[in-house]
């Protein structure tokens, strides 16, 4: 069931607290097959209320503070980067070559968006940087012969999958054997959580250092929420890599970025870790361990950290080590079968696979530092766009089943969970964070600043 109670105890959270959360339902937004509307809204409403719970705990209150979680505001979030104006023009979209294809026995999904994903993918298929090559390739081959050809060239591509093939794929049953959060505790090393002396805004998460080491979508919504709650969150990128700028300023409010070559600067890394609270990685699973940011390898150099990992297939299984996006995701599991009509494959409204992942993850990273408190240890979270994909189809049947009480209002303009900010890179209309309860912050300590233009260090 996608209700806030089905994701606060995927948290491991208190049932009890479930009775400070309310809702505002707006049934015209994020409308789709799939109950999107109230998955959303359930993973916000949870991260919100394990932001509050953490308050609570480190402030001293002697109760949890209300959470009030309004479906016009994570809608806006969750179609955040449509909203975004930098000095009144809009963001670039999806790439050309970044689509769904007809191929020889179905379809096929691209992502091409980073230029070294679009050269692969040409490189695999042999032709042109033209869409009407690539349509002419494709078009000749066997949709899973491409999703394995361009997967070996290093690109990314799936055949359309139904939620029965998923299910029966061996990548499927995999992910669909884990839980939504994967919580663990890796030790008993004594927590390092100060209590917070200042309350207007309570800021849960103040005085904590988070690295941020993820791309895209899912993670940096992670973590431009704890920073939203007070973290020193520093986004550490190679310079070779680098962000498409308008998702950077999406989804960089609140945090610092810096470029570092983790093997030519691993003095700078060591530095970095040393003195980090939580470690937030959304690369390819795999990707990082060469560099000791394995779960287990940083609990020994840091005891008492919080490890957040997410990727795109879980870690496990035959697809555990591929990369993958939001979009692919909902090709391969099924859920652009079941959106789609006229036997074309569609999408959910919102790229809602990233931002819910996003937002439990960065719930979980609050919960972790929650049972600290009381237990201490080295804490892992781990969560999976496919798991999310998976819950998200589980819920179908019940969409609209809640675990709290719900109020109505009238449907709001999207606008009204809009703000302007203005910045280093302009004047930035952008949505505001549908995190909330009472007390809490509403807005982030900084805009976003140009990538990679601050000093790899902390503040």
């Amino acid at each position: 069931m996608t209700s806030v109670a089905s994701a606060w105890s995927a948290l491991g959270g208190d049932p009890a607290l479930l009775a400070r959360v309310s809702a505002v339902e707006r049934p015209a937004v994020l409308r789709a097959r799939l109950p999107v509307r109230e998955a959303a809204r359930a993973c916000v409403g949870a991260c919100a209320l394990a932001a509050a719970e953490l308050g609570a705990r480190r402030a001293g209150l002697a109760a949890v503070p209300a959470v009030r979680v309004d479906d016009g505001a994570v809608a806006a979030a969750f179609t955040s980067e449509r909203h975004l104006r930098v000095d009144g023009r809009a963001p670039v979209a999806f790439a050309p070559l970044s689509r769904f294809w007809p191929a020889a026995d179905g379809w096929v999904r691209t992502h091409a968006n980073y230029p070294h994903h679009r050269d692969r993918l040409l490189t695999a298929l042999g032709v042109p940087d033209r869409p009407e090559a690539v349509a002419a390739a494709l078009a000749e081959r066997p949709a899973r012969e491409v999703e394995e050809s361009v997967h070996a060239a290093g690109g990314l591509a799936v055949a359309l999958r139904t939620a029965e093939e998923w299910t029966a794929h061996e990548q499927g049953v995999t992910v669909g054997g884990l839980p939504l959060v994967e919580r663990e505790r890796l030790d008993s090393a004594r927590t390092r959580t100060r209590p917070l002396t200042g309350r207007d805004p309570l800021l849960p998460a103040a005085g904590l250092r988070v690295l941020d080491l993820t791309r895209v979508l899912a993670g940096p919504v992670a973590t431009r929420t704890l920073a939203l709650l007070g973290a020193d969150v520093l986004r550490v990128d190679a310079p070779w890599l680098p962000e498409l700028p308008d998702q950077h300023a999406d989804t960089g409010f609140g945090k610092r970025s810096a470029r570092l070559d983790l093997t030519a600067g691993r003095d700078t890394l060591e530095e970095l870790l040393a003195t980090a609270d939580v470690v937030v990685t959304g690369y390819r699973p795999g990707a990082l361990d060469r560099f000791g940011l394995t779960a287990e390898a940083l609990a020994e150099r840091r005891p008492g950290v919080v490890v957040a990992r997410l990727s795109a297939w879980g870690d496990r299984g035959p697809w555990g080590d591929r990369r993958g996006f939001d979009s692919l995701v909902q090709a391969a599991t099924g859920i652009a079968a079941l959106e789609g009509a006229a036997r074309r494959p569609g999408a959910l409204p919102a790229q809602a696979l990233d931002h819910g992942t996003g937002y439990l993850l960065a719930a979980g990273v609050l919960r972790a530092l929650t049972e600290q408190t009381d237990e201490g240890g080295s804490r892992v979270v781990r969560v999976a766009l496919a798991r999310t994909a998976g819950w998200l189809l589980e819920g179908a049947a019940a969409a609209g089943a809640g675990g709290v009480p719900v109020g109505r209002a009238a449907e709001a303009p999207a606008d009204a969970w809009l703000a302007e900010r203005d910045g280093p890179l302009g004047t930035l209309r952008h949505a505001v964070s549908p995190v909330s309860f009472a007390g809490g912050p509403d807005d982030w300590a900084r805009p976003p600043g140009p990538w990679g233009a601050d000093p790899a260090r902390w503040e």
